[in-house]
């Protein structure tokens, strides 16, 4: 049964590919469940994916295999109290997704300790609450290259982003959106306007919000993709 399970995996991935689980120790002690996806390449860049509230690591799946197809590595996460991450997320009449930010630090000092990432070249994709973790963990952490947003926001539930986004400074950022999706529009022609480093946007086509643009826009993953390999390789 292992064995199909393998084979099976192994003819979803593209050419090169592969993927494994592992578990991440956050600095508070939450325990975050994780997809490393092998890139082609003996000494790669790296890219954690971040994912929305209530979703999960698999959402990145296209995406992270392939990165890792184009040798560039791929860490999926999920967030604390989602998935298969242990912890809460901070629900209530007052949500705090602050505890949060811990998470993205863990799968840095995940990638940190690994021989086979080249520790100068690596990025962060986030979507809608993913995006905002992503801007903000990137903010306090010098070693982060370049980042791709889906569907930020100014402020989602608390947690603003524009003095982190002035903060990570003339670094690469790509900002995504899509037309039927106002405030994240909104968002990210005011993130733009806020100066900084390079900013480059994507407007697509009623294709919703966050990681559901990966199933609604077919050449989204693709543009990611590019986007990495030439801030990151």
């Amino acid at each position: 049964m292992r064995l199909r399970a393998l084979l099976l995996l192994l003819l979803v991935l593209p050419a090169g590919a592969a993927s494994q689980r592992v578990s991440i120790r956050t600095d508070d002690g939450v325990t975050i469940a994780a997809t490393w996806y092998e890139p082609s390449a003996r000494m790669a860049p790296a890219v954690i994916l971040v994912h929305m509230l209530h979703r999960s690591r698999r959402d990145w799946e296209p995406v992270a295999s392939l990165l890792a197809s184009e040798g560039i590595g791929a860490l999926a996460i999920d967030l604390r109290g989602h998935g298969e991450s242990s912890g809460t997320t901070g629900e209530g009449a007052q949500p705090d997704y602050s505890a949060m930010v811990r998470d993205v630090a863990a799968a840095r000092r995940y990638l940190a300790a690994r021989s086979d990432v080249q520790q100068a070249h690596v990025g962060i994709a986030g979507a809608s609450l993913g995006a905002n973790l992503a801007v903000l963990e990137a903010a306090g952490d010098p070693s982060i290259a370049s980042l791709a947003l889906l569907s930020p926001s100014l402020d989602y539930r608390g947690l603003r982003i524009e003095p982190a986004a002035r903060k990570y400074g003339n670094r690469p950022a790509l900002l995504v959106s899509s037309d039927d999706d106002p405030y994240a529009t909104r968002s990210v022609k005011d993130l733009k306007e806020a100066g900084g480093g390079p900013r480059e946007t994507l407007l697509v086509s009623r294709a919703g919000h966050g990681t559901t643009m990966l199933g609604r826009a077919p050449d989204l993953s693709r543009a990611l993709v590019d986007w990495f390999r030439r801030t990151l390789l």
